[in-house]
């Protein structure tokens, strides 16, 4: 059994690319006003909101209601509107070696698409592999 592995999905949004890049990349203390069950609070660590390197915090709730935390820290590609966020410390990284999300947008209509992945390095075999949930 593979402790690597890639889950990967597309999510049909009706915001642009730039739009949901600068609230993802730059406003991420705007997003618990707009899912406050799934996520309570994002602060800078170290860095600021808009620079690629800050390392922020994220308080979150998991799709089966326990509350957890997620320390990453945040790659930029502004020209391509791909974001990265690589996993540090926090819930996910018990479980982990390497958790890293990453989101890349393009143009659809109105909105866009975004293309989720997840790599990820498991610290064992009993550990779960993750699911879509987890990123939609």
């Amino acid at each position: 059994m593979s402790l690597k592995g890639k889950l990967e999905t597309v999510l049909e949004l009706k915001a642009t690319p730039e739009q949901f890049f600068n609230v993802l990349a730059k406003q991420a203390h705007q997003i618990p006003n707009h899912t406050p069950s799934n996520i309570q609070a994002v602060q800078v660590h170290e860095g600021d909101w808009e620079t690629g390197g800050s390392i922020k915090i994220w308080n979150y709730t998991t799709p089966d209601g326990k509350a957890e935390i997620f320390k990453e820290q945040v790659e930029l590609d502004e020209v391509n509107k791909k974001i990265v966020l690589v996993g540090l410390e926090g819930d996910v990284m018990k479980s982990y070696k390497v958790y890293k999300a990453s989101y890349s947008l393009a143009p659809k209509g109105q909105g866009c698409l975004a293309t989720c992945v997840i790599e990820y390095e498991k610290l064992n075999e009993n550990v779960p592999t993750p699911t879509s949930t987890w990123i939609s």
